[in-house]
């Protein structure tokens, strides 16, 4: 074993005999999942509904607890207070109300509220996100999410035999829909930040399983004689060392970003965490089962290695 190899490159675990259990397991955590969109719905952010968002700037560390009671004190419905960067530095965010159209009115508002003897205050920063803006950004991050699926579509088409692509489809779909309804099980703000988290989700899951299917088609056309289960299983575990360093090397940065990014960044980094986990694993566990569910076999992949193979003869 190498010395930085967290899994022998030469394990034979037996994949393909799980297959059953783990194409189930996906199929609860999808329900699991849609069930949670239909019934709590994202909790969708101020980029979207439309709102005030005020930074503040303590001179002394802020309790965010206190200043979140403070702002319901003074009559403010489910605040939304976080820090970023340090503790000295608070952002509150406030869906909009009927008739709101002064951030800076707002702001003083809100300064006036959270202002203590022992702690003074000031307004760094003051927006204001109009419901027809949060609309418009809204619809622009769902065609944003809707052409990067297309893109992903068709670089899958062009690169892979359809079997292969529909069950690299199929695992990324599984793996935005999983991260979509944690949001929205754990009622986490969904922002733009949030939806270029999901989008990172896509292209890391896409990649991700791009490389074990790689090692899929090499093996189907350098082994003879070897039944799909073996190919796959194979392929699986060669490709399993790799796919777990990048893993836990991409999983560090997330959670650091997580721990020290501030509130601007937890959010994203929250999506990293929870997409790098059910990412990894759909990898191993559900993207080759789909691939024997499909019937792939050597066959599929002959005309491409005949046409290989005519033009290597060619003078």
């Amino acid at each position: 074993m190498r010395f930085f190899e967290i899994v022998p490159s030469n394990t034979r675990i037996d994949f393909m005999g799980w297959r059953r259990v783990t194409l189930s397991a996906a199929a609860v955590f999808v329900a699991i999942a849609i069930a949670a969109l239909a019934i709590r719905g994202l909790n969708f952010g101020l980029d979207f509904t439309g709102g005030t968002l005020v930074e503040l700037k303590f001179e002394q560390p802020a309790d965010v607890e206190k200043v979140r009671q403070q702002l319901a004190a003074a009559g403010y419905t489910n605040p939304v207070v976080q820090t970023f960067g340090t503790q000295n530095d608070i952002v509150v965010r406030l869906r909009s109300e009927p008739g709101q159209t002064n951030a800076s009115r707002t702001a003083d508002a809100i300064l006036e509220a959270v202002r203590t003897a022992d702690n003074p205050v000031s307004v760094t920063r003051s927006d204001f996100v109009g419901p027809q803006v949060g609309k418009e950004l809204a619809e622009n991050g769902l065609l944003a999410l809707v052409f990067v699926g297309i893109g992903l579509l068709i670089y899958i088409a062009a690169r892979f035999e359809w079997k292969f692509a529909l069950a690299a489809i199929i695992t990324t779909i599984h793996d935005v829909i999983v991260v979509v309804g944690f949001l929205a099980l754990v009622q986490r703000e969904f922002d733009l930040v949030v939806l270029a988290g999901v989008l990172a989700v896509m292209g890391y899951s896409i990649n991700d399983t791009i490389v074990v299917f790689d090692r899929v088609r090499e093996n189907f056309r350098s082994l003879h004689r070897v039944e799909p289960v073996e190919v796959l299983n194979r392929s699986v575990n060669q490709t399993l060392s790799r796919t777990i360093i990048t893993s836990l090397v991409t999983l560090l940065a997330a959670v650091a970003l997580y721990v020290y990014g501030g509130g601007s960044l937890e959010g994203f980094a929250l999506v990293q965490i929870v997409g790098l986990i059910f990412g990894t694993v759909s990898s191993i566990l559900i993207a080759c089962p789909l691939l024997l569910w499909l019937g792939v076999n050597k066959q599929d992949l002959m005309p491409k290695a005949r046409d290989d193979s005519e033009l290597a003869r060619r003078p």
